[in-house]
């Protein structure tokens, strides 16, 4: 497998970007530029990352496409377009982005309208024209699951996928934000065993964290760094290992660069206790 995660510091070329990389021991790296880059500086990172065995396995959109603001809306659309074709250009894994929210309050936030058939015939149509619009033959577009906004589980994924019907369409699976409820969080490893099964032959792109239930009410679950919840990383990591030595597990959400240090290589530990090879 290949780890990856954020960097989190400033640099300013890719012999900056590289050192830094190497230095936290990422074999797999997040896009470090954005479709605005001019193409000559593009070029020079990607150069950069294939001299160095950095796999550039994401880029991001992290932008609301289907807000409830027409303006804001299109603006996400064609950035989304934009960085597919960013994604395609750098021969990234996946280009990632969650479905979008209705939410008032937050562009990732959840709302009763997420969950009705309209918004749901939008998200398909949605992805179905970012895919279209590119035409990619060596990246694909993915959703991060969401714990309020679909897919919320792999069932939903697996229907998005059907109904979507476009082969440039992958998986970019985060298993913590679907454990949203207290069954899923008390039998986590057959839940996410169960993931990998229905999920595994799409999956582009992995998401790394942990999960903590506080014995409180109604329901308290937070998101923690590996290593600070509940998950069985070796088992995860098991999982993982059968998808291909060249997989990429990005750590995420961290508090700084050290922090991050310290996810990747509890990941690292977690995966070389249970006999798996980590590149870098």
């Amino acid at each position: 497998m290949r780890l990856g995660g954020a960097i989190e510091k400033a640099y300013k070329d890719p012999g900056e970007w590289v050192s830094l990389a190497k230095d936290l021991r990422y074999s797999a790296v997040l896009s470090p530029v954005d479709a605005s880059a001019d193409s000559g500086v593009r070029q020079e990172y990607l150069k950069a990352a294939k001299e160095n065995d950095l796999l550039i396995a994401e880029v991001g959109v992290w932008k609301n496409c289907l807000s409830g603001n027409e303006a804001e809306r299109k603006n996400a659309m064609e950035y989304a377009k934009a960085q597919l074709a960013l994604a395609e250009e750098l021969g990234a894994n996946c280009c990632v982005n969650i479905i979008g929210s209705r939410s008032r309050i937050a562009w990732d936030g959840f709302a009763a309208e997420n969950y009705g058939d309209d918004f749901y015939t939008m998200a398909v149509d949605s992805v179905r024209e970012i895919i279209d619009a590119v035409k990619p033959e060596r990246t694909y577009y993915s959703i991060e699951p969401m714990p309020w906004v679909l897919p919320d589980s792999p069932e939903q994924y697996l229907k998005l996928i059907k109904d979507v019907d476009r082969k440039a369409f992958g998986v970019h699976l985060d298993f913590v934000n679907m454990i949203n409820c207290p069954e899923k969080y008390c039998r986590s490893t057959e839940f996410i065993r169960h993931c990998f099964e229905l999920l595994g032959p799409y999956i582009k792109s992995i998401h790394a964290k942990d999960v903590l239930m506080e014995q409180a009410y109604t329901t308290l679950i937070h998101e923690v760094k590996p290593g600070e919840g509940s998950l069985d990383y070796p088992e995860i990591l098991k999982m993982v290992e059968k998808l291909g030595e060249d997989t990429p597990v990005f750590v995420e959400h961290m508090s700084g660069y050290e922090t991050y240090k310290k996810a990747a290589a509890y990941v690292r530990a977690k995966a070389e206790e249970a006999g798996i090879s980590v590149k870098g």
